[in-house]
């Protein structure tokens, strides 16, 4: 095989199922290989920044590496937003890029596509994901290949490919699978008897799942363990969707002032809080009710472990829950708890339409149809979703870029086959939303719920006198016939039920339902969380 092949037949090895991308003249060499080696499915979108939301998504849902692939310069460059995402909230996409070819780099003149100089790219990059390479020698190739691959999926983090374009046909050996990590056995099972300890001694100890639990493909042990030893279970804002398919003692998800009081005091009010998977930013506990004492938590991160005032070093989180699990064979404790409520039951009456009324109704809409998976863009759109029953869901809870939903919404139906449901407002699909025309080619049909009040609504909460945050009609329903699917702009409760069933019985073309909201309505959740904010600001 030749050097592309063997990095196509190494990605498949490690877990991608697909590519997405943009090609351009320094990628034209490798992706005519892609194409013509079928080793993995190429997905083209339109954008690059949309190329790297789809794999990110990709790589969300299915706990395996998502891989997107741009050219040099005006293709990786313009995906860097996208990849910083994925690295802040550790999501182990694989980026790989053309390059210049060895040659041209000795041509005394300064290529097209290039910034500073040719490895301004290479050191970009190096910001924003956790390793990278360039295969530039095929001897070397091969062991580059496997530690970065190893690295990706180790730390769950993005990594960076360069592959100059006049080494992609070069010959190159098979790329051999790094060994697992090796783990401390001593040291594992002393931070085990710890946590353990922690857990027994604390009267009110409360399990709180993070994204982690997903990116290394352990919901179901994780829902396993919280019914061994006992523990109610709460999500972070960011960990929102896990365990939603889980025989697990889920609760709610903890969002401080803005969440239920219930779910808000549990957590709050713990001795023995047992952060699993969780990225400890201000998404997640800057709006506490009650400031969490983080020296009092156990922290389970980033491949080490924190209890109180000391660390566990090098210990994978998959570690930590099998051996927990070794130590509790079970049975499993028998005890109950009162999950979070959801608004249910739509009134489809003529009455203006709220984000809570949205929740509403695809809360009633899953109630009939089954469970879909959400791709989530940012603003009240996403708070929305918090309302919304326990599903699959993939968002940008913490890195929070606008642009997000819609090839998010893509990357899941490429990558599990399932009809995802799509939020999204109509600032971030002014952004990405035109990625939709590329349903047609694929089969794709998501459901496209997009929350229209003509401005960017969360901000103007935050600034209400500022007039830039006014967008305009732009009739996004119109639109929708020419990128392939059908569109319906809905005023009323009763329009909007009926559109959802519309479109639930459509198949074969994306559904997009515009939602027109007044401005300053907001859903249930945000106005708690504005309120809250507001009000935590004020006793400073």
């Amino acid at each position: 095989m030749n050097l592309t092949e063997q990095l196509l037949t190494a990605l498949k090895r490690h877990g991608a199922k697909q590519i997405f991308g943009i090609p351009g003249d320094f990628a034209l060499p490798y992706f005519r290989f892609i194409e013509e080696s079928k080793i993995l499915p190429l997905y083209t979108l339109s954008h690059e920044p949309g190329v790297g939301f789809a794999a990110d998504a990709s790589a969300r849902i299915n706990g395996s590496l998502g891989v997107a692939a741009v050219t040099y310069g005006a293709g990786a460059l313009n995906m860097i937003n996208s990849v910083a995402a994925a690295f802040a909230e550790k999501s182990p996409l694989v980026v790989l890029s053309g390059g210049p070819g060895k040659n041209e780099s000795r041509s005394g003149l300064l290529l097209h596509h290039q910034a500073k100089t040719l490895d301004s790219q290479f050191q970009i990059f190096k910001e924003i994901t956790c390793d990278q390479c360039r295969l530039d020698d095929a001897e070397r190739a091969p062991a580059d290949i496997a530690r970065v691959l190893a690295n990706c999926l180790r730390h769950s983090e993005p990594v960076y490919i360069e592959i100059p374009r006049d080494m992609v046909a070069v010959p190159c050996a098979e790329v051999v699978p790094l060994p697992p990590q090796v783990v401390d056995a001593d040291a594992l099972d002393a931070c085990v008897d710890e946590i353990l300890k922690r857990l027994q001694e604390a009267k009110s100890p409360v399990l709180m799942a993070g994204v982690e639990v997903r990116r290394y493909g352990l919901e179901d042990k994780v829902a396993t363990l919280s019914r061994r030893l006992g523990l109610p279970v709460v999500t972070s804002f960011m960990g929102r969707g896990l365990l939603a398919d889980q025989d697990a003692p889920l609760v709610g998800t903890y969002m401080g002032v803005a969440g239920f009081p219930e779910v808000t005091h549990l957590v709050e009010n713990s001795d023995g809080l047992f952060l699993l998977g969780e990225i400890i930013c201000d998404t997640n506990f800057a709006v506490s009710e009650t400031k969490i004492d983080m020296r009092k938590t156990i922290q389970a991160l980033n491949g080490q472990v924190n209890i109180g005032y000391h660390t566990y070093a090098n210990l994978p989180l998959n570690a930590v829950v099998n051996r927990m699990l070794e130590r509790l064979p079970g049975p499993d404790k028998a005890f109950s708890v009162t999950p979070q409520d959801f608004p249910t039951g739509l009134n489809a009456d003529t009455q203006t339409i709220t984000p809570t009324d949205i929740a509403t109704a695809v809360n009633d809409l899953m109630a009939a149809h089954g469970k879909m998976p959400i791709a989530s863009d940012m603003g009240d759109c996403l708070f929305t979703a918090m309302e919304i029953k326990h599903t699959a869901l993939v968002a940008p809870g913490y890195y929070a870029t606008m642009g997000f939903g819609v090839p998010a919404g893509l990357g899941l139906q490429a990558a599990t086959g399932e009809r995802p449901l799509i939020l999204v407002g109509d600032g971030a699909f002014q952004m990405t939303g035109w990625e939709l025309g590329n349903c047609k080619r694929y089969g794709w049909d998501p459901i496209v719920l997009l929350f229209n009040n003509a401005s960017w609504e969360m901000l103007r909460t935050f600034q209400p006198e500022s007039g830039f945050n006014d967008l305009g009609d732009w009739g996004f329903a119109d639109m929708a016939a020419g990128l392939g699917g059908d569109g319906v702009r809905v005023h009323t409760r009763a329009e909007l039920k009926a559109a959802l069933s519309t479109a639930m019985a459509t198949r074969g073309r994306f559904q997009l339902i515009e939602i027109m909201i007044p401005s300053g309505v907001l859903s249930n959740t945000l106005a708690r969380f504005v309120a809250g904010v507001k009000r935590l600001n004020s006793a400073k």
